[in-house]
């Protein structure tokens, strides 16, 4: 059972810590760097992965962002990368869930939020709200979760990951709604 005392997500100040920035160098593209403007190098390392299994620097970048949200997240509850358990990461997911979406127009402030279903006049796609979409949530979890999986698999990162394949399918056979009987 755990002891840890319970986050209180709400009122979470989650920092604007370090930036995703654009290289122009195609062998790195993107480079999550620190508030000192030092690369982190755990994600350098990981966007490499990406690189070699041919994403293309969009990928990259939208992985990017994931991370940076994610290091946002452990500045503001004070864990380092590679010692995130599951808690800091069902946090995370819930913090996500919940959280209004940090919104600015370089150089003109905040956006104006727009509502629930509201469509958005760029790309005519409904909007969520002021939070993350859904979709973003669920992006997230699986970039992070093949993140750990790329540390752990090479030794430099925690031996469990902090995001495991859905809990639900993690018990019981494989295929179990399929007859065992059958080919």
């Amino acid at each position: 059972m755990n002891d840890a005392p319970r986050r209180d997500l709400a009122a979470l100040v989650v920092p604007r810590w370090g930036r995703l920035v654009e290289t122009g160098d195609r062998y790195e593209p993107y480079r999550l760097i620190d508030p000192d403007g030092a690369a982190v190098e755990a994600v350098a390392v990981y966007f490499q992965e990406l690189l070699a299994a041919g994403k293309a620097p969009s990928t990259v970048r939208s992985y990017g962002m994931d991370l940076l949200r994610w290091w946002r997240f452990l500045q503001a509850v004070d864990i380092p990368w590679d010692r995130a358990t599951r808690r800091e990461a069902r946090d995370f997911s819930c913090w996500i869930q919940e959280t209004v979406k940090p919104r600015k127009i370089k150089d003109q402030g905040p956006r104006a939020v727009r509502g629930a279903g509201a469509s958005n006049p760029v790309t005519g796609k409904p909007s969520t709200g002021s939070g993350y979409a859904p979709t973003t949530v669920v992006h997230s979890e699986t970039v992070l979760r093949r993140f750990y999986d790329v540390h752990r698999d090479s030794g430099t990162g925690p031996l469990l990951n902090p995001f495991p394949l859905d809990l639900s399918r993690r018990s019981g056979r494989a295929h179990a709604h399929h007859n065992p009987m059958d080919g």
